[in-house]
């Protein structure tokens, strides 16, 4: 049988699918961009460009094509100035309105001959009928009219979808524009103050434009509206957390024990946070408190202070790692500084053996474990807990909004601690974590000595071997980083399999072992713990040593194809040496050696500060990339931009806070709560936060 040809999409259909099904909907889809159209007399008139004119119709038709398919208008029109007269033609495909007789009278009226007419679209020569000719927009206009017209044009550009043209968007937005009866929720007085257009005038030259001034201030208003609302969405969720019964108060022997167990005295910083998260745990509500510091600036100890301190209640805590590698060297730290003070703990990563699983989720029910490690199998069905009142997630930004949210819903209200030491910049922090306490470790233990970063070029491995050559003399280690384990063959890339083979040759006299992602878990401790025990002093791998990796002997990164790798991602792995007082060394290898790659590495070699570093790295990548795309919170935005508008940003959080302080006092909250909701970011406030 004939398969029967499907019907193109219907305009209504096209929009549906684009999900403007109301007025509103049609007024908050932002144009792409703005084409300039500039107003010219036909005389002057060019092919290739894009132009606004305006004359008098010396002739209209509408005629059929294509066996009635479709409805074709064509105007002559002259202006008196140019030799040749100019055709604009508009293809309608037959349907309502364009088949009906009502539609084509009137059509005839307002364009018959020696009416005036502005026409606007791309110039063409039409070879047919040897004149200009223009496919674009076709409008009555009056005399009086002509003065008010300006030199040039916005013309608005919008994605499309099939069965939708650029015209009739245009005239939907037009209509909603026209028709739309809007309540600006930012009272006039604030607007005032901070230099905001009234809403309506926004939507209508962020539209329609007038000017490329008003098309930046209909920006900054809708900018700040996107930033307000998400702001405030937050803040009311931090308003509604469950409260607990009664304020907790801390015992703090066992927190004392251990800091007067450890080899060294906490810096300021360090103290600091963790009287912060001391005094969170003893608010009426569950902490929500998220500890970022640089690599090396001694998280987990503040991490097993606030374990400490709920163990301590009788409750237990669950620190989730992003890595194998990483959760068994948090298991082992933890292990060292826990079983002093007479308390378990345990292990559980996809790699546990049945036995194994089956006896510590019994221990784990019945309360025998206080602090348990693992990856996301934390968080499976089977995994219960007797009460579990904390819970500590490093490296936060590599886990799914589920993933954490499943672990936490294992206890009844538990405290949440998340860890990074991927350096958030503050845009991306106020934009994302305004829902949550944020203490910033900025200081590092005394004795660090800055990391000398260099970059150089593949032909300079001369240099790299006598540098490592000269730290293996003195006892010391290094890695050497590469972005894939095996050769391919559409890529020239050296391997990190390519790679163990050279450096076995150019130092003979060590041993050289190797750690990738695709060796298996007893493969991956065996070459991890070799190396943390001197017995290889070179070791080649891939970026899974980027956490989780604490030799503090080791003095030397080298990665090559540095390229291929994000400036955050490249800081953690510099993160690798450096961990002693001991002078340490990061060679980055640009295989690109082009005036960009450049440029982008030597922001490593110029900056230590980890916050710098995240903030290049938001500018050349996004805040998608940065973060990780698993993260669900990374928030999109229509019109803003992190780093461009960090000035309205700023803006907008005070402007939050203060709406939410006031609450129902102001005449125009319930608005701001409803444009909030419309907007879907109090759902997704609920949504994404473990106090749901």
């Amino acid at each position: 049988m004939p398969q029967t040809q499907r019907k193109p999409p219907t305009p209504n259909e096209a929009l549906t699918k684009l999900g403007l099904t109301t007025p509103l909907h049609l007024l908050h889809y932002y144009p792409k961009q703005h084409q300039v159209i500039h107003r010219k007399k036909m005389a002057h008139l060019q092919p290739g460009e894009t132009v606004l004119t305006i004359g008098h119709v010396v002739r209209h038709r509408i005629k059929e094509a294509r066996g009635g398919k479709l409805v074709v208008q064509t105007w002559t029109i002259h202006d008196k100035t140019g030799r040749h007269r100019l055709m604009c033609t508009q293809f309608h495909k037959a349907r309502l309105p364009y088949t009906s007789m009502q539609w084509r009278r009137r059509q005839n009226q307002t364009y018959a001959q020696g009416s005036l007419v502005v026409v606007s679209g791309p110039v063409k020569h039409d070879s047919y009928a040897g004149c200009l000719a223009i496919n674009g927009e076709v409008s009555p206009i009056s005399p009086k009219q002509i003065a008010s017209l300006p030199s040039r044009v916005l013309n608005p550009v919008y994605r499309l979808s099939k069965g939708l043209d650029m015209g009739t968007l245009q005239d939907r937005i037009r209509a909603a524009l026209n028709t739309t009866t809007l309540k600006d929720p930012i009272p006039a007085k604030f607007r005032q103050r901070h230099n905001l257009i009234p809403l309506s005038e926004a939507l209508a030259q962020i539209h329609f434009p007038a000017s490329p001034s008003q098309l930046e201030a209909a920006r900054r208003r809708l900018v700040f509206d996107e930033f307000f609302y998400l702001q405030m969405a937050l803040l009311v969720r931090r308003g509604q957390v469950p409260q607990r019964v009664k304020r907790q108060s801390l015992s703090r022997s066992l927190l004392k024990r251990f800091q007067g167990n450890l080899p060294f005295a906490l810096t300021g910083a360090q103290q600091r946070t963790l009287n912060q998260v001391l005094d969170d745990l003893t608010q009426t509500f569950p902490m929500n408190r998220l500890v970022q510091g640089d690599v090396g600036a001694g998280k987990t100890v503040i991490a097993v202070g606030a374990c400490l301190a709920v163990i301590e209640q009788g409750q237990q805590a669950a620190l989730m790692a992003p890595t194998e590698t990483l959760a068994q060297q948090h298991h082992a730290k933890v292990t060292s500084w826990l079983e002093p003070l007479g308390l378990k703990t345990a292990l559980l990563t996809g790699s546990t053996s049945t036995k194994e699983r089956r006896i510590l989720l019994s221990e784990l029910l019945l309360g025998h474990i206080h602090l348990i490690v693992g990856t996301h199998a934390l968080s499976s069905a089977k995994v219960r807990y007797a009460d579990l009142g904390l819970v500590v997630i490093d490296e936060q930004h590599r886990f799914g909004v589920k993933q954490r949210n499943a672990l936490l819903n294992k206890g009844k209200t538990p405290h949440l601690l998340s860890m990074t030491a991927t350096p958030i910049p503050r845009t991306l922090a106020l934009a994302m974590h305004q829902d949550m306490d944020v203490s910033l470790i900025d200081e590092l233990p005394p004795g660090r000595q800055p990391i000398i970063t260099q970059v150089l070029s593949q032909d300079q491995q001369s240099h790299i071997h006598r540098l490592i050559e000269g730290q293996l003399a003195q006892g010391f280690q290094a890695y050497v980083v590469l972005p894939l384990v095996k050769d391919t063959d559409d890529s020239e890339l050296r391997s990190a399999e390519a790679a163990l083979d050279d450096y076995q040759r150019a130092f003979p006299k060590y041993q050289v072992g190797m750690l990738h992602g695709q060796m298996g878990t007893e493969a991956k401790t065996t070459a991890l713990n070799a190396f943390r025990t001197g017995q290889t002093q070179i070791l080649v791998a891939t970026s899974v040593i980027e956490v989780g990796v604490d030799v503090p002997n080791a003095t030397v990164m080298v990665v090559e194809h540095a390229e291929r790798f994000g400036l955050a991602q490249l800081h953690q792995l510099r993160g690798r040496v450096g961990r002693s007082h001991h002078q340490s060394y990061c060679v980055l290898v640009d295989g690109a050696e082009t005036e960009a790659s450049a440029e982008r590495l030597q922001i490593l070699a110029q900056h230590q500060d980890g916050f710098k570093v995240a903030e290049a790295d938001l500018r050349l990548r996004g805040a998608g990339e940065v973060l990780g795309h698993k993260q669900a919170g990374v928030p999109k935005f229509a019109l803003a931009d992190l780093m461009r508008d960090q000035a309205l940003l700023k803006i907008a959080n005070s402007a939050a806070r203060s709406a939410v302080n006031q609450g129902r006092r102001l005449r125009c909250w319930d608005l701001m709560v409803a444009e909030a909701q419309r907007r879907g970011h109090l759902e997704k406030a609920l949504r994404h936060t473990h106090l749901n």
